[in-house]
């Protein structure tokens, strides 16, 4: 099975996030490697400028672009990408397989993602057109890929 890669700016603050988290993880190694990766998130004021904004989006998107697996398919959390149904997304996974070994999904920081992240996008994904914390959608991702697998092995979870 495909392995699994998630970049995110920024730490979970939060002990229920923490642990959704952990509980994923652990489900998820059942039946893939799977890896989070945390980029450390540029520290600004409450009220940033337009150019300030742009420069964090380069420093953090500098990290995250460092940190992507070469070879491997490349998925950023993103407004614009595309919404799936969870049967859908897990098929979306299987067919990714059949010519990556490895999937690295991308989650940005309080500003989202840089051009250049965007850019290297071999697909995106959308969970729609709420803003979620980038906390929560970590979460969230977790607990899709999870639900993906549990499809695609014909497990009760997700009914």
């Amino acid at each position: 099975m495909i392995s699994v890669t998630v970049i995110c700016v920024g730490r979970l603050k939060e002990q229920y996030l923490r642990d959704g988290c952990a509980e994923y993880l652990k489900r998820i190694s059942s039946f893939s490697k799977i890896k989070v990766i945390e980029i450390s998130e540029e520290r600004i004021g409450d009220n940033p400028s337009d150019a300030q904004i742009k420069n964090v989006l380069f420093k953090e998107g500098r990290r995250i672009i460092d940190a992507v697996p070469k070879g491997s398919c490349v998925i950023p959390l993103c407004i614009e990408g595309k919404e799936f149904t969870s049967p859908e997304f897990s098929a979306e996974l299987e067919k990714i397989s059949l010519n990556y070994s490895s999937v690295t999904f991308i989650i940005g920081g309080s500003f989202g993602l840089s051009c250049e992240v965007k850019a290297l996008a071999d697909a995106k994904l959308s969970f729609g057109r709420l803003t979620l914390p980038h906390q929560l959608a970590r979460m969230v991702l977790l607990e899709q890929i999870y639900r993906a697998f549990s499809i695609s092995n014909n497990l009760k979870y997700h009914k």
